[in-house]
């Protein structure tokens, strides 16, 4: 599969996040200890905000680890809300259309898992996307088709209520088709203000979630730790895999579970998949 990551609070610059850990994401291209491959060399993809609601994004086909751009790049740019994505391609292409995070407008998009048998549904799940969103497809990707669904079915309004009618509606077509466990992985979308992070799959054995402890915890457990001094009270990263073996910084998220990231107003809700709450047309 891929591994990812996603960075909210105070502006960090990104090769904190990037290369500066023991188990970085550059670490984690080559060695993911979690992942369904141990290797994730298919290209990445890292996406930012600045002083523009729209995000910045950069995609190479190189692997992370050999990449020079995006360590020059991780050098000088600060963010108060990054991703990062690293891929691991199953059945799509090695290229830059194909790379996350995807973006429309302010909004980011990455996920890490697949939807099964994704040629055998696929043309229902494209039929179903919005005509006024569909020219801007440019990938073969099952994450682009699963993100402009989630657009679709209204996430610039709900994000989590569409990602729930996505996935539901996904589940739905690979029922008439008789393909099992349609969908697993793990999800994180932004608008530039806030995080939502889904883990949830079919079968409920979803790909592995993480997210760190609060802030003013990890400062009385580790007042020697000068990063932790710097960043905001509402620092937090959400990540594929932690980052490191220190004690106390890593917490699973639950299985069928999404995260809110919202200026030191997390929480988590329970995630469920439904029926779009409008009929949606697919092919006959």
């Amino acid at each position: 599969m891929c591994r990812w990551l996603a960075y909210s609070g105070s502006p960090l610059l990104l090769k904190e996040a990037l290369y500066t850990p023991a188990h970085s994401m550059i670490d984690q291209s080559l060695h993911s200890r979690l992942g369904a491959e141990t290797t994730n060399g298919d290209g990445f993809g890292v996406g930012w905000y600045g002083d523009d609601p729209i995000p910045g994004v950069f995609h190479s086909t190189e692997p992370a680890w050999n990449d020079q751009n995006l360590h020059e790049l991780a050098n000088h740019i600060s963010s108060s809300r990054f991703f990062m994505h690293i891929r691991a391609a199953i059945g799509s292409a090695v290229q830059q259309t194909n790379c996350h995070p995807f973006r429309h407008e302010n909004w980011l998009f990455m996920h890490n898992g697949y939807i099964n048998e994704l040629a055998t549904i696929k043309r229902d799940l494209i039929l179903a996307i919005d005509p006024s969103l569909f020219a801007k497809i440019q990938g073969q990707t099952d994450t682009e088709v699963l993100f402009y669904l989630a657009l679709t079915f209204g996430l610039q309004d709900d994000p989590l209520g569409a990602i729930e009618e996505a996935i539901g509606f996904i589940e739905a077509v690979a029922e008439r088709h008789s393909v099992p466990h349609p969908f697993q992985g793990t999800i994180a979308t932004t608008d530039g203000d806030r995080t939502w992070a889904v883990r949830y799959s079919s079968e409920g054995n979803s790909r592995t979630l993480y997210y760190t402890t609060d802030v003013p915890t990890l400062r009385e457990m580790y007042p020697e730790r000068q990063l932790l001094q710097e960043v905001s009270v509402d620092a937090r990263l959400i990540v594929s895999e932690p980052l490191g073996d220190v004690e106390g910084v890593w917490n699973a998220v639950p299985e069928a579970t999404c995260g809110v990231v919202a200026h030191g107003h997390d929480e988590m809700r329970a995630f469920r998949p439904k029926t779009p709450a409008t009929s949606v047309p697919v092919g006959a």
